[in-house]
C-alpha cells in the first residue's frame, strides 16, 4: 500500500508584480511555522511564461494560490494580504500548534 500523494500548492505569479513577490514571502512564513514545508508539493507558475496554464486555471488576478488534490482544485486564495490569512485558508492541511 503506497502513501497518499501530497496535495499540490500552485502559486501563480508574475516576476514583475510586487504583490506576487510579497505573497511568496508570506507563503514561506506560513509554511515555515510549525515546520509545514513538506505538507505540499509547491509549484511556482510564472503566468508570463505559462499563460496557457493560467488560462486553464482561470487566473484573472495575481497572485493566486491553489490547492490541488486528486487533480481537482479544492481551495483557491486570490491576492492574500497577510500570513494569517494564508494559514487560515490552508489550515485543513497544516500542522497547527495549540493557540495558533
Amino acid at each position: 500500500m503506497s502513501a497518499p500523494e501530497k496535495p499540490s500548492l500552485l502559486f501563480f505569479y508574475s516576476p514583475s508584480d510586487g504583490r506576487s513577490r510579497r505573497v511568496e514571502s508570506l507563503l514561506a512564513q506560513a509554511l515555515q511555522r510549525n515546520k509545514n514545508h513538506g505538507t505540499f508539493e509547491v509549484r511556482r507558475i510564472d503566468v508570463t511564461k505559462h499563460p496557457q496554464v493560467a488560462a486553464r486555471f482561470r487566473i484573472e488576478k495575481l497572485p493566486v494560490l491553489c490547492v490541488v488534490e486528486d487533480r481537482r482544485v479544492v481551495k483557491r486564495i486570490v491576492a492574500p494580504r497577510a500570513t494569517p490569512e494564508i494559514r487560515r485558508a490552508l489550515s485543513p492541511w497544516l500542522a497547527l500548534a495549540k493557540g495558533s
